[in-house]
């Protein structure tokens, strides 16, 4: 008889040990360090770096620390299944491509590459409105796979339906609003640097590739990037958004709705009591509030409010094996990874991107095959304790 296939997560360490040296990274803070050799300061210290003191990026890190996973010896858990389904996206590993803005900083091809990966990988993505590439192009690029939209409400509310009417036409699969972005926060590292790349014409494709934005300009964006830079960044101020605005783009879609950056379980209801589908609990990678709440401890929140069968996800933090499976186990339904392959994407474009994902769900694999667990979509707290 033939020997059956190994499963995901060996087979990826037999190919590794197999294949000899690689010069590419498997640790992320080695991708991390990678990406800083090759990028210019300014784009390198944008994407890396958080609010204030970046004490809430620190804070996500030492929770993952803080809870501990319980091992359960011989389980005979010879395959696993990662896989996961979110509002009837699936993926083959239980997290999605965060939305990450200006990815044009890290690499010459960008959204693109991201783009090619996430379809080659099965992997979804939440594409950002902060693109330098239209999300037309983007779709295009991603052919069938899976893929989600990510809304930043600007204060031009015909701008805001055209872009969620364009991902629909576009076969983008849900949009997320993300709440925690009404206003950038205090970034010490940008304000050094004097680094915004939207004033520069980056991270603006969303915008200039749409025709009711376009209208607001006096001169077409092609001729004058900055301008339209301006224009994009004098409308995303939008702090006077309140909870009773929310109907308003519920009335706009048929598509599900998540809403990212809810830290609070209170505000966690007020997100589904609105008509949404999902919330995704974020602190933004720490880039929005100095002090914050950590994301996952905000999950525990989160997940108690609202009981089991609330649409949860998170992000903020998220790098090893190990913290994939601690978020699940303590009630989330997938989880966006975000700086980790935007890493990958400097360091070696599309291949980077591939080989991030391919090594997370390959560590995400053996962690669940050692700690006895089969089905990361059965995790639950037995498999998790909170360090003394």
């Amino acid at each position: 008889m033939p020997e059956m296939p190994l499963p995901l997560g060996p087979a990826t360490q037999a190919e590794i040990y197999v294949g000899g040296a690689d010069e590419l990274p498997l640790d992320p803070d080695e991708w991390e360090s990678r990406a800083k050799a090759v990028l210019d300061p300014r784009p390198f210290d944008y994407i890396a770096g958080g609010a204030g003191g970046e004490s809430t990026m620190h804070a996500n890190r030492e929770a993952f620390a803080r809870w501990r996973l319980r091992p359960a010896m011989l389980a005979g858990n010879q395959q696993r299944d990662l896989r996961v389904s979110v509002l009837g996206t699936s993926s083959p590993t239980p997290f999605f491509l965060a939305p990450v803005g200006v990815l044009s900083a890290a690499h010459a091809d960008g959204d693109l590459a991201v783009a090619r990966a996430a379809a080659a990988s099965g992997v979804p993505w939440v594409v950002s409105t902060a693109a330098s590439t239209s999300m037309e192009t983007i779709a295009e690029a991603m052919g069938a796979a899976p893929r989600w939209y990510q809304l930043y409400w600007v204060s031009d509310r015909e701008v805001v339906a055209s872009l969620v009417h364009r991902a629909e036409a576009a076969g983008y699969a849900a949009i997320v609003l993300t709440l925690d972005t009404l206003q950038l926060g205090w970034r010490d590292r940008d304000l050094r640097n004097r680094y915004l790349p939207f004033i520069l014409g980056e991270g603006i494709g969303q915008f200039t590739s749409d025709p009711v934005f376009r209208s607001r300009l006096s001169v077409a964006p092609e001729d004058d990037p900055r301008g339209a830079g301006a224009a994009m960044v004098g409308m995303f101020s939008n702090l006077g958004l309140r909870w009773d605005d929310l109907a308003w783009l519920r009335e706009r879609t048929r598509l599900p709705l998540l809403a990212k950056g809810v830290l609070r379980a209170d505000d966690a209801r007020r997100v589904l009591d609105a008509g949404f589908q999902g919330v995704i609990v974020s602190n933004h990678g720490g880039r929005q509030v100095d002090g914050a709440v950590a994301a996952l401890d905000a999950l525990v929140e989160v997940r108690d409010a609202l009981g089991d069968n609330a649409v949860l996800l998170m992000d903020s933090g998220i790098r090893r094996g190990a913290d994939v499976i601690k978020a699940l186990a303590l009630g989330a339904n997938a989880v966006l990874l975000g700086r980790p392959y935007v890493y990958g994407l400097a360091v070696a474009g599309q291949t980077g991107v591939e080989r991030v994902i391919r090594n997370l769900m390959a560590e995400i694999d053996l962690t669940l095959a050692l700690i006895g667990g089969r089905d990361v979509k059965a995790l639950d707290r037995s498999w998790i304790i909170l360090r003394p």
